[in-house]
C-alpha cells in the first residue's frame, strides 16, 4: 500500500469525518482519480516529437497515456480531423497515490521560485486543477536527453460536493497552498 494511501486511511479520513461532522464514512471526501493532460500544440505535425511526449508522460505517470485526436477540422487552428492534439493519462488506485506523493514531495518543491500553489483553482465541485510549465520538475526526466519542453495539467478529481472539504483533504495530504 502506498504511503499516502495508508496516511489517508489512518489519519486523514477520521480527521475529516470529525471536522465536518459527517455521519457516514462514505461522506468523507476522497480522491477518485488524477488526470494528467498535455496539449501537443506546435508539435502536432511532428510524429517523433509526439512519441517523445508520450514516452515522457509514461515515465512521469508510470502508465501508458492515450493520444487525444481532434473530432473535427478547424481551419483557424490548422487542425484536421483525427489529428493528434493532446496526450492524457487517467490514474487511479496505487498509481494515483504514488503520483500524488511524488508531485507534492518531489516535483512541486523543484519548481523555480515556488511560493505555493493557488488555493483558488477549485472548480466549485471539489476538483482541483494545477498547471506546470515544464516537465523537468519530475525526477524521471533528465535534462541531458531533453529535446522538447512541454507543460502539463494535473486535475485531481474528488468525490467532495463542495470546495471546502476538498481543500481540507488536499491540505492534509500535503498540498502546499499559499496562505
Amino acid at each position: 500500500m502506498e504511503r499516502l494511501q495508508e496516511q489517508y486511511n489512518k489519519k486523514i479520513a477520521p480527521a475529516l469525518k470529525e471536522k465536518f461532522a459527517f455521519k457516514n464514512v462514505m461522506q468523507v471526501p476522497k480522491v477518485l482519480k488524477v488526470i494528467v493532460n498535455v496539449g501537443v500544440g506546435k508539435f502536432k505535425e511532428d510524429k517523433k516529437k509526439i512519441d517523445q511526449i508520450v514516452e515522457d508522460v509514461k515515465k512521469i505517470t508510470g502508465q501508458a497515456p492515450v493520444k487525444a485526436k481532434a473530432r473535427k477540422s478547424i481551419a483557424g487552428f490548422k487542425v484536421r480531423e483525427n489529428q493528434v492534439v493532446g496526450v492524457n493519462c487517467t490514474l487511479r488506485g496505487f498509481r494515483m497515490y504514488s503520483f500524488l506523493d511524488k508531485l507534492v514531495n518531489v516535483a512541486l518543491p523543484r519548481v523555480r521560485d515556488f511560493q505555493g500553489i493557488s488555493p483558488d483553482a477549485f472548480d466549485g465541485r471539489g476538483n482541483y486543477h494545477l498547471g506546470l510549465k515544464e516537465q523537468l520538475v519530475f525526477p524521471e526526466i533528465s535534462s541531458e536527453s531533453l529535446e522538447n519542453v512541454f507543460g502539463l495539467e494535473v486535475s485531481v478529481v474528488t468525490n467532495a460536493k463542495k470546495d471546502a472539504p476538498a481543500r481540507e483533504l488536499l491540505t492534509q495530504m500535503g498540498f502546499p497552498f499559499k496562505k
